[in-house]
C-alpha cells in the first residue's frame, strides 16, 4: 500500500514517543527528565536491569545503548508488537485519531477479508467455552480439574469443549448467517468428500484458542478426550490466519512478562505453557504442534536474547533438544543463544510443578546448560573413546557441528570450550586406579596427592617430597617450553594430555597449554594470565633449572628447542613406567613367584636405561647441567635399590 506525502510525517508529528514507548517500559526516574522530553528506561528489547533505552521526544527517536536498538514511533511498535509495517502505521494512525488513506481494492478487499475471518474465529471461541459448560462437557471439566485448573484459569486461558458432533459448529455458525466460505477458509470445518454438509474440524476434544502477537485468535490446538484417537493433539489447518511454523502459543503475554525480566520459557505444549504460567513463569511459549522452525526461532530471539528449551526428560524430548542445535548453530550471533533446562526423566513441566512445586522448577531454570554443553552431550553420551579411531572420529563431528557457526567470533569461543571438554574427557582417571585427583577450579594450590604408599616402599626413595621434587622440575621445564614455543605442542601432544603432573599449579598450566596453544603465543599468553596470573608464571622462568635448560636461552633454535623437549619428557615417562611397575609388582607379590616379580622389575629397568641410553647416544642431544646428570646416576641407584627391598619383602 501506497501512503500519500506527508501522512508520516503529520503521524509522527501528532503522536508523542514517550507515551507510545511508555506502554511498555518503565522509566527511570532518576535519569529522565520529562519537560524536556529526554526519558530513559530498562531496554524493551533485551534484558538489562539498568536504564540505557533511550528516547528522544523532541526529535522522535528512540536507541539502546545495550543492544543498539534504534528507529520512531512506527518502528517500536513495529518490533514490539510483532506487526507489518503498515499494520504498525494502523495501529498509530488510530491512536492520533487520523484517518488510514483508502486501499487499492484488491488489498483492502484482502483486508477485510481476514478482518472477516478473525470476527468468525472469535465466534469459535466464544462457543467452545459455552459448550465446556454445558453437560456435553461434563467429562472434559472432570479431566482439566484433576489437571489442576479452576474456573479462573480457564476463563483466563478460554479454554472450550467441542462436543462430539459432525456439525455442531457448523449449525451454530450458519445460524449466525456465516458465509461457508469464511468458516472453512477460517478452518473451522471440512468439505465433505461425499458431496454431503461439511463437518467440524474438531469432534470431542478439549480446545485451547491460538492467538497471534496482536491477541487475535487465529487457530485452535485440540486435545482429543478419546485415549484410542490417532491424534491426541491436533492444530487447526494452515489457512490465511495461520502459520503454525511462524506463530508461538502464548507469545503476546510471555512477550510482556519477559520485558518485565522474567525468562523465556520454551515448552513443549499447550497443558506445559499453562501450568509453568500458572505458576508464575509468565512468559512461557510453546510451537505448535511441529519442531521449533527457524521463524519461531525469530520470534524468541525478539522476545529475550537466551531463551530456555525445556523440553520432556524422555527420549522424544531428548531427541528435539538436539534438533534444535542443529537449527540454531547456524543462526547464533553474539549475544544470541538458547539454553537448555532438561525435565527428570520421564516428566514434564506439569508433572514436576506438582510433585515437587514452583521451587523445583526454578532449580532446573536457574541451571539451564549453555547450547555447547548440550551439543558436547549429544557427541559423547554412551560413547567409548578407548582407541585413537574413536577419538578422530568425536573431533570430526565436533568440526563438522562447529563449522555451521557463521559467527567467526562465536564459532572460536564454541571451538575452545569444546576443547576444554574434550581435555577434561580424556584427562579423566577411573576411580579406583589410583593417580592423582583430576585438577578443579579453585582447589588449593600445592603438591598434588600421589598414590597410596604401600608398607613395603614407605622407606624408599620413590615415596618421599624429594622424589617429587625432582619430577616437579622436569615438568616445569616441559611446560616452559611449551610455553614460549607453542608450536612445538603439535609434536608431543598425545604424549602430554597423558602425563600426569605433580609440580604446583602445572595442571592449570599444562590445561591452558593443550587448549590454546594451537591459537599461537599470544592467545596463549592470555589465556595463561586469566587462569594463572603472571606471579605463577614469573616464578616458573625464574627457577634456576629452567634458566639454564638450552631450550629456554636457545629458544629460536626448533632442532634444540624439539631435542630438548623430547628428552625432558622421555625421561619423565621413562621413570614413571618404572615407578608403575614396581607398583603393580608389589601389589602381585603374594600371586607371583619370585622369578615374576623379578621378570616385572627387570623389564622396567630395562624399558628406562633404553630410553636413557638413546639421549646419550643422539647426536643432537644437549649439553645437560650437572644436577641432571647427577640426578641419572641416583635414578639407577634407587630402582636397584627398591628392588633388593621388594625381594627381600617377598623372601621373607
Amino acid at each position: 500500500m501506497s501512503l500519500p506525502p506527508g501522512f508520516l510525517d503529520e503521524l509522527r508529528t501528532r503522536l508523542s514517543l514517550t507515551q507510545v514507548v511508555g506502554r511498555k517500559v518503565m522509566w527511570d526516574q532518576r535519569k529522565s527528565n520529562q519537560a524536556k522530553g529526554d526519558m530513559w528506561a530498562p531496554c524493551p528489547f533485551h534484558q538489562e536491569k539498568t536504564a540505557s533505552f533511550h528516547v528522544d521526544d523532541q526529535k522522535g527517536f528512540y536507541y539502546c545503548f545495550g543492544c543498539h536498538a534504534k528507529g520512531d514511533a512506527i518502528s517500536f511498535v513495529k518490533e514490539t508488537e510483532n506487526v507489518s509495517f503498515i499494520e504498525a502505521v494502523e495501529i498509530l494512525a488510530g491512536e492520533a485519531g487520523m484517518k488510514m488513506p483508502a486501499r487499492d481494492p484488491k488489498a483492502q478487499e484482502k483486508a477485510d477479508r481476514r478482518t472477516q475471518l478473525v470476527e468468525v474465529m472469535e465466534m469459535a471461541v466464544s462457543h467452545f467455552r459455552l459448550m465446556l459448560k454445558t453437560g456435553a462437557g461434563a467429562e472434559a471439566r472432570e479431566y482439566l480439574t484433576r489437571r489442576g485448573l479452576n474456573e479462573a484459569a480457564l476463563d483466563r486461558w478460554e479454554i472450550g469443549f467441542a462436543p462430539d458432533a459432525w456439525q455442531g459448529l457448523w449449525d451454530h455458525l450458519k445460524g449466525k448467517n456465516v458465509e461457508d466460505d469464511l468458516i472453512l477458509g477460517a478452518g473451522l470445518a471440512k468439505p465433505s468428500q461425499k458431496g454431503g454438509k461439511p463437518y467440524d474440524s474438531f469432534r470431542g476434544r478439549i480446545m485451547f484458542p491460538i492467538r497471534d502477537a496482536r491477541g487475535r485468535a487465529i487457530a485452535f490446538g485440540g486435545r482429543a478426550m478419546d485415549p484410542n484417537d490417532n491424534a491426541k493433539y491436533l492444530n487447526s489447518p494452515e489457512t490465511e490466519l495461520f502459520d503454525k511454523g511462524r506463530n508461538l502459543y502464548n507469545q503476546a503475554p510471555a512477550r510482556e512478562a519477559a520485558g518485565k525480566g522474567q525468562p523465556l520459557i520454551v515448552a513443549e505444549g499447550y497443558m506445559d505453557v499453562i501450568a509453568l504460567s500458572e505458576a508464575g513463569f509468565n512468559a512461557t511459549v510453546a510451537p505448535l504442534g511441529t519442531a521449533i522452525t527457524e521463524d519461531q526461532l525469530r520470534l524468541l530471539w525478539r522476545i529475550a536474547p537466551e531463551p530456555i528449551i525445556a523440553l520432556d526428560g524422555d527420549t522424544a524430548g531428548l531427541r528435539a533438544a538436539m534438533r534444535v542445535i542443529d537449527l540454531a548453530l547456524p543462526m547464533l550471533e553474539a549475544g544470541q543463544s538458547l539454553r537448555f533446562s532438561i525435565m527428570p526423566e520421564g516428566k514434564d513441566p506439569d508433572d514436576l510443578l506438582k510433585e515437587s512445586g514452583a521451587s523445583a522448577m526454578q532449580t532446573l531454570i536457574d541451571g539451564a546448560m549453555p547450547m555447547v554443553d548440550l551439543l558436547w552431550r549429544r557427541e559423547t553420551e554412551g560413547k567409548v573413546f578407548d582407541s585413537p579411531e574413536r577419538k578422530a572420529a568425536l573431533d570430526k563431528d565436533l568440526r563438522t557441528a562447529i563449522a555451521r557457526i557463521q559467527d567467526p567470533s562465536i564459532r572460536n569461543h564454541y571451538g575452545q570450550a569444546i576443547k576444554d571438554k574434550r581435555w577434561e574427557l580424556f584427562r579423566a582417571r577411573p576411580s579406583g586406579q589410583g593417580g592423582k585427583r583430576p585438577w578443579q577450579p579453585g582447589a588449593k594450590r600445592g603438591w598434588q596427592a600421589m598414590p597410596p604408599v604401600l608398607a613395603s616402599t614407605k622407606g624408599s626413595v620413590l615415596a618421599n617430597a624429594d622424589e617429587r621434587a625432582q619430577d616437579a622440575l622436569r615438568e616445569a621445564v616441559i611446560l616452559a617450553i611449551l610455553i614460549r614455543r607453542p608450536d612445538m605442542l603439535d609434536q608431543v601432544e598425545s604424549r602430554m594430555e597423558r602425563l600426569d603432573m605433580v609440580g604446583p599449579d602445572h595442571d592449570t598450566l599444562l590445561r591452558c597449554v593443550l587448549t590454546t596453544a594451537h591459537h599461537g603465543a599470544e592467545a596463549l599468553e592470555e589465556r595463561l594470565l586469566n587462569s594463572v596470573g603472571g606471579d605463577v608464571l614469573d616464578r616458573l622462568f625464574s627457577l634456576n633449572h629452567v634458566r639454564i635448560t638450552p631450550a629456554i636461552r636457545m629458544s629460536n633454535d626448533d632442532e634444540i628447542v624439539l631435542a630438548c623437549l623430547t628428552e625432558e619428557l622421555t625421561k619423565l615417562e621413562a621413570k614413571r613406567g618404572v615407578a608403575r611397575e614396581i607398583r603393580d609388582a608389589e601389589a602381585d607379590m603374594d600371586a607371583l613367584p619370585d622369578e615374576g616379580v623379578t621378570w616385572r622389575l627387570g623389564q622396567a629397568a630395562e624399558a628406562r636405561n633404553k630410553a636413557l641410553r638413546s639421549q646419550t647416544e643422539d647426536k643432537t642431544t644437549y649439553e645437560v647441567a650437572d644436577n641432571g646428570s647427577l640426578m641419572d646416576r641416583e635414578e639407577l641407584e634407587q630402582r636397584d635399590r627398591v628392588f633388593d627391598s621388594i625381594t627381600f619383602e617377598k623372601k621373607r
